[in-house]
């Protein structure tokens, strides 16, 4: 990370030297008159969204949320390497892998033929698959992913904290109203003023309040999909087993007992354990059944047979029905309206999307939609960017959501299936095969943004065939040139607004140069063009160079000025963006995403880490064209 950029602080380097002065840091007892945007709900997708917002205090930003704190225990706790690299871009991927139990392989178990109300040891596999990611896929209890994000938002100038005891109790739309539009009636939660209601006006509202949305509700969204009418336990215990994988995740399926999924925790000791239970009628629910925390530890201890589990102490625990539904709306933009109308409302995370647990993809998906949405909001408050862009929102992330529960609604089945009934034509278990098969899917590494003003056509995807184009930028090994450093190239993403551009070095750096020169100096770039006076260099479009000779045979003072800046109130030189290939031959970026060596080539990264476009280095004005789509001209930049 950097930092001094306009002077000397000691102290904590994330922590903002000064709160904002237009920080609109509320408190419960005094609400605002309005708001840019209101988050309903402090779950990982609203604390996300809100993270991202509170970088930017030019933007008024409010998170409530009914309970009377933060969360402590419980809840989801499955991170996979997708959401790890999103950590990276917020600055805490280093002390979530220092914190969490990393999942290195997954064991299978089911009956044992020769006693088969035991289970037995049938397959282990490695977890995640060599070469997919840089980032472990780790679990963690999802009360210390919201601390993180807590952090940043009270390390932000906005200094930015939740209103606690609040909840949605309605929006509406108020269609004169033009600046604010969003009506939101607030309920409080907390003792001795329950039932009260207080208003607040908003630009934009966003609801990550769950699967039973008030926000989703008053834009007319429906959940629409099936049930499986299976009771399913989960405990968090600390507990003694002698079960050899108590520290593996594991698949268990038994003869006749059901099934359990083992997920080892954070610290050395706790266990989650997801255990199946009943099956139930078709219009039957979970609570009819009254089932209780022990006939979850009884139900377990059956399972796993002959092994012994005793439990000592239960953390958490909670019983529930597997559901998988979508939602049909992710905005409040009518179907039967022009591309003009432009949304004021969203919904995220749970409020759009419900399914089981077992593909442990809940929170990932979650965060996935606001980290998707806040660079877009961020964007269209501060007027760098049209409207237009926030409709993208619901085009990119409906269909995520979707594939997530197609994939999530046949993986549940084939763990609930009975291992009687399985394929045994070869000497893999079923459950095994179909766990390898999705292994990319459950890394989160298969969401694909499809073309649109921010996603370009595949023309010149030849040119560096590993980074696809909608893909997520799938990062390697560089070495940085000014100071010989080591590093993901894909590290210099970071959570805002900023889009980034990897100049990748033909033979000869003649193009690379030609590019460089038109990025600073001609009036059609989008450097120029869409730059505002006080901005520093890299502000909206960070450019960075890799080049395929060793670091020691380029020479940092030799790079165009394009590639050392000069930035802040001191024009300080920027000497972080000049990278090389590693010279290890296993490790040479060109080589590992297969990029042209001889022409090089242009990478655009949306803020959100994913590709947007491949372009030749040649190709100015489609790079102008391509930016034109998306940002507002700045009004002393005007052609």
């Amino acid at each position: 990370m950097q930092f001094y950029l306009n002077g000397f602080r000691a102290g904590d380097p994330d922590r903002s030297d000064q709160p904002s002065s237009a920080a609109v840091n509320v408190s419960s007892n005094d609400l605002p008159e309005k708001v840019d945007v209101l988050i309903a709900g402090c779950g990982p997708a609203g604390l996300c969204l809100a993270a991202q917002l509170a970088a930017f205090p030019e933007i008024a930003t409010m998170i409530v949320e009914p309970k009377a704190g933060p969360l402590e225990k419980g809840q989801a706790d499955g991170i996979n390497v997708r959401s790890m690299e999103m950590f990276q871009a917020f600055g805490f991927a280093d002390k979530m892998k220092r914190e969490a139990m990393w999942i290195n392989e997954t064991t299978f178990w089911q009956p044992d033929p020769q006693m088969p109300d035991n289970i037995r040891r049938v397959g282990r596999v490695q977890d995640v698959e060599d070469g997919l990611s840089e980032m472990p896929h780790v679990l963690n209890n999802q009360a210390r992913v919201h601390d993180m994000f807590l952090d940043i938002m009270r390390n932000s100038a906005m200094r930015l904290e939740p209103d606690y005891c609040l909840r949605v109790a309605n929006v509406v739309l108020n269609e004169d109203d033009q600046d604010y539009p969003a009506i939101v009636t607030l309920a409080r939660t907390d003792p001795g003023r329950a039932g009260e209601m207080e208003t607040v006006k908003a630009r934009y509202v966003v609801g990550c309040d769950g699967a039973r949305s008030t926000v989703r509700d008053a834009i007319g969204g429906k959940l629409r999909g099936d049930a499986a009418h299976q009771a399913w336990g989960v405990m968090d215990i600390l507990a003694s087993s002698n079960f050899p994988d108590i520290r593996m995740k594991s698949i268990i399926q038994s003869r006749s007992d059901g099934n359990i999924l083992v997920l080892p925790r954070e610290g050395g000791y706790l266990v989650r354990l997801y255990v199946e239970l009943d099956q139930l009628n078709v219009s039957e629910r979970v609570s009819d059944r009254n089932l209780k925390l022990e006939d979850i530890i009884e139900r377990a201890q059956r399972i796993l047979r002959p092994f012994t589990l005793d439990v000592k102490e239960v953390v958490w625990w909670s019983i529930y029905e597997i559901g998988h539904r979508l939602t049909d709306k992710f905005d409040d933009v009518p179907r039967d309206v022009g591309s003009d109308y432009f949304p004021r409302i969203f919904t995220a995370g749970d409020a759009c999307h419900t399914h089981s647990p077992k593909a442990g993809q809940g929170m990932n998906v979650s965060m996935g939609d606001t980290f998707n949405l806040g660079w877009k909001l961020i964007s269209v408050l501060t007027e760098r960017a049209r409207k237009n862009l926030l409709h993208s929102y619901s085009f990119e992330r409906r269909e995520a959501a979707r594939s997530l529960i197609e994939y999530d609604h046949k993986w549940s089945r084939i763990v609930s299936k009975s291992p009687l009934e399985n394929d045994f034509s070869d000497e893999m278990s079923l459950v095994q095969r179909k766990f390898i098969e999705g292994g990319r899917f459950t890394a989160g590494l298969t969401v694909k943004y499809e073309a649109s003003p921010i996603t370009g056509l595949a023309t010149w995807q030849h040119l560096a065939r590993g980074f696809e184009i909608g893909m997520r930028f799938h990062s390697a090994p560089v070495m940085r040139v000014s100071d010989a450093k080591p590093t993901q190239l894909g590290h210099v993403i970071q959570a805002g607004i900023r889009w980034t551009i990897f100049l990748f070095a033909g033979r000869n750096h003649s193009s690379l140069n030609n590019f460089c020169e038109y990025f600073v100096s001609d009036h059609r770039s989008p450097l120029l063009r869409f730059r505002r006076d006080n901005d520093d260099p890299d502000s909206l479009i960070d450019l960075r160079a890799i080049f395929q000779e060793t670091y020691r045979d380029v020479a940092i003072n030799s790079a165009h000025r394009a590639l050392c800046p000069k930035k802040g109130c001191y024009s300080l030189t920027d000497y972080e963006k000049v990278f090389c290939a590693c010279s290890d031959d296993q490790n040479d970026i060109f080589d590992l995403r297969r990029i042209d060596r001889e022409s090089g080539c242009m990478v655009i990264v949306r803020p959100d880490q994913h590709v947007a476009n491949v372009l030749r280095l040649t190709d100015q004005e489609a790079l102008s064209a391509f930016f034109a789509g998306i940002f507002v001209t700045q009004p002393d930049q005007s052609l």
